[in-house]
């Protein structure tokens, strides 16, 4: 029945949900309490438009100061990728595990599919939207922390539209392609330069208006945490959302839905041209160790090239993009309080390299390269097992561990062609700006984002290891994530907690600065050690644990 696809779809998804909604609740209460210890007028000083820009008013509290640092930027995104990652699988992530002809056996139409689908995520990204209200008005009481005159309602209700809107943009777009890796990976490529534009076209003269074209100006352009639910804007997102939901369930029923394996990969396409056949017939053309990491690169090969395009577009465009706003970034750089600076990874905005690790290497290129390790850690080994294809590949000659490896390998390759693309659109974009920024900072700081994705994509393969589960694997490694970023960020404004930011992966990313210093190694030493013990783990576990054959 229709009820059977909607409660399976929950069954499925409420864990990642779950641990993403703690984790930001979590997050809101660490960082309360640390705000709680700090003096406010280091941001009421602050210009009105970066105020504004942070929600942030001008007799801000610790709570003002909690909600629009966690929950309007890190809340938002987190329950937009999640709503995202579920409207991508709802068709294409069946298609991609050849389980549309048996979902289709019953008898249901694709529309009461999709429909359920639809309904699952809504309900889903609803309950994570649900316990944020909650943390939102819990934790304060906690603190004793006077909100009142702060809208928490309205800024989770409107984190909750926007979340749904990309969860129908992804649904839409894999019910035209029955692509999971396009769907997910160009929809989080909007919501990500959505984000940036809207906080960046204000500031350039004459393009202020051009921020209404993105959808995330809908979301926090009325500042809703400060002046409660603009219908509006809510109305548009809604009527943009049903809209993309009346697309998805056009394209799924137009098109010929896909099976496990129809795709022709990019192996498929280097084995069938003249010039690469020997190499590739070597590399694939047996039941060899070598096959494992080379098939597993093709499988996410759209992924690493949709987030790769990303990286490398982005790149380019800052470089000739800090010409346009240099002269409004030095009028207020000087008026930023050092704390602010430190806690959102600025560094000084008045030159190339502050600009660049501000506006890409602080946040925008750790999630893209963690997506894609991760995405790639969880589904290394709990992806083959859901896809019944486990008992396939050690019926060869290959151990547990020799899989393990191999995945590990891939993940690298991914990992290192995403570094290196990194470094070729920074170093592209300082060329075109003529910001002469050093080319070895750039690689320093290139490789060191690369090790960091690595850590985050073995703690994945861990996880995947040890549950064969890919949604926990995902799930756990994507919340911890979030966590050490925002600890990362936030102890080190409370002098009594600023050492425990060493236990954050992401206090060896850029506390060193390195497009200023260049390689910190033993910092890089640090993150090498970590990501090669996580693996070392997933080989302990895999090895330990009875594996799952069943979907």
């Amino acid at each position: 029945m229709l009820a059977n696809v909607y409660t399976k779809t929950i069954r499925d998804r409420w864990k990642g949900m779950t641990i993403g909604a703690v984790s930001l609740a979590t997050m809101l209460l660490v960082g309360m309490a640390v705000y709680r210890d700090i003096d406010m007028s280091i941001y009421t000083s602050m210009p009105e438009a970066f105020r504004a820009l942070m929600n942030i008013t001008a007799d801000t509290d610790a709570s003002g100061l909690a909600y629009g640092a966690i929950y309007s930027s890190y809340g938002a995104l987190t329950l937009a990728a999640l709503a995202l990652s579920i409207g991508a699988v709802s068709i294409a992530g069946e298609e991609r595990n050849g389980t549309i002809g048996l979902l289709l056996g019953n008898p249901r139409s694709r529309t009461h599919v999709l429909l359920s689908k639809g309904a699952s995520m809504v309900t889903l990204t609803g309950f994570g939207a649900l316990v944020l209200w909650g943390a939102g008005r819990a934790v304060p009481a906690v603190f004793d922390v006077d909100v009142s005159g702060m809208h928490v309602g309205a800024l989770v209700l409107h984190m909750f539209v926007i979340s749904i809107f990309f969860g129908f943009l992804a649904m839409a777009i894999g019910g035209w392609t029955g692509n999971r890796g396009l769907a997910s990976g160009s929809t989080a490529g909007i919501l990500v330069f959505s984000f940036f534009a809207v906080g960046l076209l204000p500031f350039i003269e004459g393009l202020a208006g051009a921020a209404k074209a993105f959808p995330w100006y809908y979301y926090d352009s009325s500042k809703p945490i400060s002046n409660g639910v603009h219908w509006g804007h809510l109305g548009l997102l809604l009527g943009a959302s049903a809209i993309l939901g009346a697309a998805a369930v056009y394209g799924i029923n137009r098109r010929d839905l896909k099976e496990q394996g129809v795709a022709v990969t990019l192996l498929d396409r280097l084995r069938k041209n003249p010039r690469t056949q020997k190499l590739m017939e070597r590399l694939a053309g047996s039941a060899r160790v070598s096959r494992v990491s080379v098939k597993t690169t093709s499988d996410h090969q759209r992924l690493v090239i949709i987030v790769g395009y990303i990286v490398l577009l982005v790149g380019v465009m800052m470089g000739p993009f800090y010409l346009l706003i240099d002269d409004a970034l030095k009028k207020f750089a000087d008026q930023f309080p050092e704390a602010l600076l430190a806690m959102i990874g600025y560094a000084d905005m008045g030159t190339p390299e502050g600009w660049y690790q501000t506006e890409n290497f602080s946040l925008t290129l750790p999630i893209a390269l963690i997506v894609v390790t991760t995405v790639m850690g969880a589904r290394a080994l709990a992806g083959e097992e859901a896809g019944r294809t486990m008992g396939l590949l050690l019926a060869n000659p290959i151990s547990r561990t020799s899989v393990v490896v191999e995945k590990a390998l891939a993940m690298l390759t991914a990992a290192g062609a995403l570094g290196v693309l990194t470094f070729a659109g920074t170093a592209l974009g300082s060329l075109l700006g003529g910001l002469d920024m050093s080319m070895v900072n750039i690689t320093a700081a290139s490789l060191l984002v690369t090790l960091l994705a690595l850590l985050f994509g073995a703690l994945a393969l861990a996880f995947s290891a040890a549950t064969g589960r890919v949604n926990v694997a995902a799930s756990a490694t994507a919340g911890l994530a979030l966590a050490f970023y925002v600890l990362n960020s936030f102890l080190p404004l409370n002098d009594g907690l600023a050492g425990y930011a060493k236990w954050s992966p992401f206090y060896y990313y850029l506390t060193s600065d390195p497009l200023n210093n260049g390689m910190p190694w033993g910092h890089a030493g640090v993150l090498t050690a970590l990501a090669v013990g996580l693996v070392a783990l997933a080989i302990l576990l895999f090895q330990r644990r009875d594996l799952r054959q069943v979907g």
